[in-house]
């Protein structure tokens, strides 16, 4: 008797539904002297290279120049170490570059039906932040718009519609 293929295939743990991409690049680099294992770092539009973390002594340039064929600029990677190369992934984000100094390095924007609520480094503020207002506003009437400083004053910008 034969077996449905459709069980078959569930056994295997393929359903259909497609996952969300992670990555927007992923590449392998050879980087002989690179020392440690794994590296998070930032590249701005302006190519500034803002290490987050890292277990490695060495200059990322490597990693990055890989990538510059492959994504551009404000990307978020992380590379890891393997056996005899580097496997780096890339994934775009939004920045914004606030015109004066901004008090706190995490920003929230609430915007919805009671108004707009500005919490700084998760503490409620009576601050305004207008630049991150605008972009939100832009995306939808209702939303939450968030900004984790990265350098000076470039933020790693997210809104989400409400």
């Amino acid at each position: 008797m034969a077996l449905d293929p459709s069980r078959q295939w569930l056994a295997a743990g393929i359903t259909g539904l497609a996952r969300r991409r992670e990555w927007d690049a992923i590449t392998t680099v050879d980087a002989p002297g690179a020392e440690g294992d794994e590296l998070e770092l930032v590249v701005l539009a302006d190519a500034r290279v803002v290490v987050e973390r890292s277990t490695a002594e060495s200059d990322p340039a490597p990693l990055v120049s890989a990538l510059a064929d492959v994504v551009a600029p404000p990307y978020r990677a992380l590379a890891v170490r393997r056996p005899e190369l580097w496997v780096v992934g890339a994934v775009s984000i939004a920045t914004i570059e606030f015109a004066a100094e901004v008090r706190g390095d995490e920003i929230e924007v609430v915007h919805d039906d009671e108004g707009v609520r500005v919490r700084l480094d998760a503490r409620p503020s009576a601050d305004r932040v207008p630049e991150l207002e605008r972009l939100g506003e832009a995306r939808a009437p209702a939303y939450v718009a968030r900004a984790r400083r990265l350098a000076d004053r470039t933020f790693e910008v997210e809104i989400e519609p409400l």
